[in-house]
């Protein structure tokens, strides 16, 4: 439109089409995946991927989203809820990938297994690190997320590390420790078949051992498997119960039981464990809708 054109028209109605113009539907976003290199410590070469959106509020909470094996971050990013949501509540999304052979995770050796022990578990907590420094994170609202090889994940950077991560959800993982091997290997068959079963006391002090001396607030911690899981048995739901709230210093009794879909069972103790058993599922549990439940029981979907 030309200048002489535009006289024509009041400064108001000039403002008020350009804020309709603003308003349209189908309004792209800028916000995209994007990799991170050089971001600190990281013994095991993980990828470091990250999705900020538009719209953050001043100090973002972190939500770390570990995928399964043979899956990578940017695998994560697009088949999971997780970065949708991220745009509808202002917080940043942190995607690790695992490179070392069948893209799993090392939730099995000494390392991975203790405080600031080496390999996975210190990458991405340099991931975490880079994140809240380079975006002015909220340091108190730092949470993880993960499926399968990353819900075993999840159980380790929680026991790893309880002072930097809020809460946790693990969709179809084992508990702490479950997959703790001396030979260098990845896997853990009595563990994957549910057959290691241990005291609540048992499995709450493999948790305990890996940061010892610590008596800080333990992160809270959702726990999802389906009845049905033929990769990591169901068994491994009960001893991921009985070992987070032996960690919490909770009765092994729920506190309330609802359904919150007809095949779901959720079993709350306290509000510091929350369990969902889902009727005939299968390993891959993380379907529609689970990460918003997820989303809430951090407190992430309360700006």
């Amino acid at each position: 439109m030309k200048e002489e054109d535009m006289r024509k028209f009041s400064p108001a109605l000039i403002a008020v089409v350009t804020l309709l113009l603003t308003l349209l539907p189908g309004k792209a976003s800028a916000a995209t995946l994007t990799e991170v290199t050089n971001f600190g410590t990281n013994p095991t070469n993980l990828r470091m991927h990250i999705y900020v959106p538009d719209t953050v509020p001043s100090r973002p909470a972190v939500l770390v989203a570990v995928h399964y094996c043979t899956g990578s971050g940017p695998a994560f990013h697009s088949g999971t809820e997780f970065a949708r949501l991220a745009d509808r509540y202002g917080f940043i999304v942190v995607y690790p990938s695992a490179t070392r052979s069948g893209q799993c995770f090392d939730v099995s050796s000494p390392q991975a297994l203790k405080r600031n022990g080496g390999s996975d578990p210190v990458g991405i907590m340099s991931m975490v690190r880079y994140t809240l420094q380079r975006y002015n994170g909220d340091a108190g609202r730092v949470y993880v997320t993960g499926s399968s090889s990353g819900a075993m994940m999840t159980n380790v950077l929680l026991g790893d590390y309880p002072d930097v991560f809020k809460a946790g959800a693990a969709f179809a993982g084992v508990p702490f420790g479950c997959f703790a091997t001396t030979d260098g290997s990845g896997w853990n068959s009595t563990c994957a078949q549910g057959n290691l079963v241990k005291t609540p006391q048992q499995w709450g002090d493999l948790v305990r051992a890996a940061y010892p001396g610590y008596t800080g607030a333990r992160p809270r911690m959702q726990i999802w498997h389906g009845t049905a899981d033929s990769t990591l048995r169901y068994p491994n739901f009960t001893e991921q119960i009985k070992q987070w709230t032996n960690v919490s210093g909770l009765s092994q009794t729920p506190t309330s039981t609802d359904r919150p879909q007809s095949t779901w069972t959720r079993t709350r103790y306290g509000s510091q464990v929350e369990a969902i058993s889902i009727q005939n599922g299968s390993h891959n549990i993380l379907t529609a809708g689970m990460a918003q439940y997820a989303i809430d029981f951090f407190g992430l979907s309360r700006r």
